[in-house]
């Protein structure tokens, strides 16, 4: 099974990862777009929900291999996955996102950095691990999926999901993310910051306070791991705006700074969520923002 596409960033080889399918409802995914817009970019099911990759990014840097994004991971019960349509077996007992990690030549013990752009589920979720062997009271037993890795993410990230409300709390899942600090694994950034020798963090907040993008560089060239900034390439237009973001003002201006940089200097654009395109160059298209050279998902969903 074909779970990855592979693509060099200068001599950085890159690998997106399928780590499965989710589906959320599509009104919320596109906001103040109106339904006949939508549509016809992503079509919805009789539920009125769309389809969506919980997609990945494995970097082989010469300090190891780092995994960007870590999609749903294998603690949720039953209710939770129909809830949100989740597909994200794997063979044998894995996940999708570690049948693809195997298909480009990794086991979880190899990956050496793990970086969050937030702490959603979706997102996450894969950070740790519960033994599905373990029936009485299995949460007792969730351990870090990756037990060589360093974990990344925005120190105020972390503060943000500790202290949630009733908007905020159904995407915290403390399980995903407090083990990795009593494994004492994060290392915490505060602002734009170099993770390793050509790869980077920036801000780029609006979804969440503290979400963050992730950028490749070598050889002058980029790829920008864009997370929920520019879920799939429906949201490429400037308004085009989810429903889930906390401050859909402040999404605005995060997508106009880094879409002005994309253009200009031609980066590729990773999208975590589209389930049909993994990635493409960014160009100037009319009055907005196109894409060139695209590579589809392995495993595309029909539009």
């Amino acid at each position: 099974m074909t779970l990855s596409r592979s693509f060099n960033v200068g001599n950085l080889r890159c690998h997106t990862l399928e780590g499965g399918l989710q589906r959320l409802d599509g009104g919320a995914m596109f906001g103040v777009v109106p339904y006949p817009l939508w549509s016809t970019r992503i079509a919805p099911d009789e539920r009125r929900r769309i389809p969506l990759a919980m997609r990945c990014l494995l970097v082989e840097h010469p300090d190891g291999p780092v995994l960007i994004d870590t999609a749903l991971g294998n603690k949720e019960d039953a209710k939770f996955l129909d809830i949100y349509g989740i597909e994200n077996e794997g063979l044998e007992g894995a996940t999708q996102l570690e049948d693809a990690l195997a298909t480009v030549g990794y086991l979880p013990r190899d990956v050496r950095w793990v970086i969050n752009t937030h702490l959603h589920f979706d997102h996450a979720g894969g950070n740790t691990s519960m033994d599905p062997e373990l029936e009485a009271d299995p949460r007792r037993h969730v351990r870090p999926t990756f037990p060589n890795a360093t974990y990344v993410v925005q120190k105020g990230e972390l503060e943000f999901a500790r202290h949630t409300n009733e908007r905020t709390r159904a995407s915290y899942l403390p399980h995903n993310f407090e083990p990795i600090a009593a494994a004492s694994r994060w290392r915490l950034l505060e602002g734009d910051e170099e993770v390793l020798p050509g790869i980077s963090v920036r801000l780029a907040p609006g979804h969440v306070p503290y979400h963050q993008a992730v950028l490749v560089r070598d050889g002058g060239e980029t790829a920008a791991f864009v997370a929920d900034l520019i879920p799939t390439a429906a949201h490429l237009p400037l308004p085009w705006i989810m429903g889930y973001d906390l401050e859909p003002l402040r999404t605005l201006e995060s997508k106009r700074r880094l879409l002005a940089d994309a253009v200009r200097e031609g980066w590729r654009i990773v999208f975590e969520h589209d389930p049909r395109i993994a990635l493409g160059r960014a160009v100037e298209q009319g009055k907005g923002v196109g894409l060139e050279d695209i590579v589809e998902a392995p495993r595309a969903v029909p539009a």
